[in-house]
């Protein structure tokens, strides 16, 4: 990277970092528990909307994993959300109307609460339809993980998102309020994946899937990326520059190992894929606020109306950790 690239990234970052500062404004304080974070505090953040019937089981999940406090942005959700979360104990939520696109997705509100609440803690930044999934953590909670990556002197750790589907129609896939959804939708390619480096931003691009072999088939370059940095030791100055897919100061897309070792790597089962896409699919062609002017929902919606198969023969049935380890899509590096 020469003089002039890095001077611009400097320039994005600060960028990002001063719009962060700005959305914060915005934000209405909704129920704000965040003193009762110890200093060892795992916090997860995610920007929710019209997603009730999801959180009961996702809240238990990353509680059973070991997260201590969730951060959420409620973007004008019409159903029993808001209400829902300002029951819990170990929630905090702010509630805005404003536009999600023109926040970059929701990342500058994002951003603005990891650097306002979160300094110093490892920060998970997940959607309510990811589920975190690392070595050992079947039996380590998520603070062994990060114990072990401050004491190995690592900032952030990598994960690939993972699409999950049902065998059979999507439309019969349905997942209950507080329901498991990897119930109805345990299944994954397990291959098909391409990967490259961006060299100006340091992180390892990654394409494939179901996505791209059922959605994309046509344009794979068009297809969602995969690559994720969902896990970091905040600071002041971080910023997520494109969702999670990599950040500024680039030295923390470095979650790879490019010169043929391991970096200890995890997964994030993306549960999307359920008898209720249809209805999300409506919902946001109509609102049009997602990444280039919606083209992924344009793609979905175009497959939907076939009702796709996303099942093949070739498709494998989630187990465990150890199972994603076998097949190559994490490592436990030298975590032992």
């Amino acid at each position: 990277m020469n003089f002039l690239q890095s001077y611009r990234l400097r320039l994005r970052r600060r960028r990002w970092e001063l719009r962060s500062r700005r959305k914060f404004r915005e934000l209405t304080q909704v129920s704000n528990k965040t003193s009762t974070l110890s200093s060892d505090a795992v916090v997860l953040l995610s920007t929710i909307r019209n997603e009730f019937s999801r959180l009961p089981f996702f809240l238990q999940y990353y509680r059973d994993l070991g997260v201590s406090h969730f951060l959420f942005v409620d973007n004008d959700s019409q159903d029993e959300t808001h209400d829902f979360l300002k029951q819990q104990d170990d929630v905090s939520v702010w509630h805005i109307k404003a536009d999600y696109k023109a926040a970059r997705f929701g990342m500058d509100w994002i951003t603005a609460l990891q650097n306002r609440y979160c300094v110093g803690h490892w920060t998970l930044v997940v959607d309510v339809d990811e589920f975190f999934v690392y070595p050992f953590c079947d039996t380590r909670p998520i603070t062994a993980l990060t114990s072990w990556l401050d004491d190995s002197d690592v900032r952030s750790f990598g994960a690939m998102l993972l699409d999950m589907y049902p065998k059979g129609p999507l439309s019969n896939a349905i997942c209950v309020t507080g329901q498991n959804p990897l119930d109805v939708a345990p299944w994954f390619d397990a291959g098909n994946y391409t990967f490259h480096r961006n060299d100006l931003m340091g992180n390892l691009w990654i394409q494939g899937g179901v996505r791209a072999r059922c959605f994309f088939a046509d344009k794979p370059a068009n297809a969602p990326a995969l690559n994720k940095v969902p896990l970091v030791k905040w600071q002041k100055g971080y910023v997520y520059d494109s969702s999670t897919h990599m950040l500024l100061p680039r030295g923390l897309n470095l979650v790879y190992d490019f010169a043929g070792g391991e970096k200890t790597s995890g997964v994030l089962l993306h549960t999307k894929f359920l008898g209720s896409f249809g209805e999300k699919i409506i919902e946001e062609q109509e609102r049009k606020q997602h990444y280039s002017h919606s083209r992924e929902y344009l793609a979905y919606q175009k497959q939907w109306e076939n009702q796709p198969e996303l099942w093949n023969r070739w498709s494998e049935k989630y187990i465990n950790w150890r199972q994603l380890e076998i097949l190559g899509l994490i490592s436990k590096g030298n975590w032992a």
